[in-house]
């Protein structure tokens, strides 16, 4: 019976339209006994696939034409990798490894393979040292919203990282860590935005019995783009340093309300560029509230320094609010929902006037269901709505795009 339920899974894929096939495909592995079970309590091998629609997909301001006709365009996407968990004495080592494919149907030539790996060593030495180590790989294809064009463009983003806490007293903790993240575009037009930024971070923090945590946090980051030298980093700048002094503040306010502060003083500097130096106030404000047993709702405010990926502009300041929301309907359905602004004020090269105030204003919203037939097997929809008022420029001008995609995943 649960064969011949397979062979039927089997044929309304092919059946189906393209994308949509892969889907009920998918959804049909519930009948195999082989999907449901576990392989090794180590490795999770998971496969997984999503069709989506986008009536911008090169968020092409308003008043431009399509590259080449219409705007829209359908994509197709296979993955597959697993995640792993491995004990080791005291220490745990977790990650993933997971392998895309990316196919469009009227731009093809943004097809692409991705690919995602991450690693984690979570370390405990005696009974007050303990933190993390690890490193991670992506590529993707370049996001169009700050960069327009009809060639392909993946971004290739490496992170390594180290940290540790001594918790040397009941309260009391000391902590401290190093990061490296880098950026690199293999499209020669945008190699000049090619970046890498080292960040060092040391903090003193009060834990108390309830659960809540005060403290300092000292953070320097040292930012380079490699590829700007000679004259064109005596226009552009090659590179940032930026100081901050924050308060990192965790409140269990209660059992259904939790609040999260990291804020305070920033200054961030240009390398080369002085007359670009800026100092301030800087900050996110998080609280998670849980009313209900079944609704959660996470709400966020921030103002933030932000590099940019752009030949006119490099940095810019960030300032936002989010509201998203989950709402777990019943043991195998659940609803999510997330509203979002996001305003740029950006900071020029020397010698450019921006039109307009310079600085760009992105709205986004999205509602997405997911059902879950089996704790193994994810089946969800999702639709989107974003709009951006810009600075056409530097590649940030007004559009408006919107989607819907339907997804589905299996673990093994």
């Amino acid at each position: 019976m649960l064969n011949f339920l397979h062979k039927k899974a089997i044929a309304r894929a092919v059946s189906a339209p393209p994308g949509l096939g892969a889907v009920v495909l998918l959804f049909g592995t519930l009948a195999s006994p082989c999907a449901l079970a576990d392989i090794s309590d180590t490795i999770k091998p998971f496969a997984a696939t999503s069709y989506s629609y986008d009536d911008n997909l090169m968020r092409l301001p308003d008043v431009v034409a399509g590259f080449d006709g219409p705007r829209s365009d359908t994509s197709r996407l296979l993955q597959a990798g697993f995640l792993f968990n491995r004990p080791i004495g005291r220490q745990i080592l977790t990650g993933q490894a997971k392998w895309s494919k990316v196919s469009f149907n009227r731009f093809n030539q943004f097809d692409y393979d991705g690919k995602d790996f991450l690693a984690d060593l979570e370390w405990h030495l005696g009974n007050h040292l303990e933190g993390h180590a690890g490193a991670s790989y992506a590529q993707t294809l370049t996001p169009f919203s700050d960069f327009q064009s009809n060639v392909r463009n993946l971004r290739t983003e490496r992170r390594e990282y180290v940290d540790g806490a001594w918790r040397f007293h009941p309260s009391w903790r000391v902590r401290s860590g190093i990061t490296r993240e880098r950026y690199s575009y293999d499209l020669p037009a945008q190699a000049f935005s090619n970046w890498t930024e080292d960040a060092t971070e040391l903090g003193l923090d009060y834990l108390a019995p309830s659960g809540s945590r005060i403290g300092l946090q000292l953070r320097h980051l040292d930012g380079s783009y490699p590829n700007r030298l000679g004259e064109a980093s005596a226009v552009y700048g090659n590179g940032y340093r930026q100081d901050e002094a924050k308060a990192n503040i965790y409140w269990e306010l209660s059992g259904i309300t939790q609040i999260e502060f990291l804020g305070g003083w920033v200054r961030h500097r240009n390398k080369m560029l002085t007359g670009r130096d800026s100092s301030g106030s800087n900050g996110r404000l998080s609280v998670y509230w849980q009313p209900l047993g079944k609704v959660r709702f996470t709400g966020m405010v921030w103002r933030e320094f932000g590099s940019v990926d752009n030949s006119l502009v490099t940095s810019s300041l960030n300032t936002g609010a989010s509201l998203g929301s989950v709402w777990t309907i019943s043991s195998k359905v659940r609803a999510e929902a997330q509203l979002r602004r996001v305003r740029r004020d950006f900071s020029a090269v020397s010698g450019l006037v921006l039109p307009g105030d310079g600085r760009d204003t992105t709205s986004t919203g999205s509602l997405g269901l997911t059902y879950a037939p089996h704790p193994k097997v994810q089946l969800g929809a999702r639709v989107f709505h974003e709009r951006r008022t810009g600075v056409s420029i530097i590649d940030s001008g007004n559009y408006r795009a919107k989607g819907v995609s339907f997804n589905g995943s299996v673990q093994f």
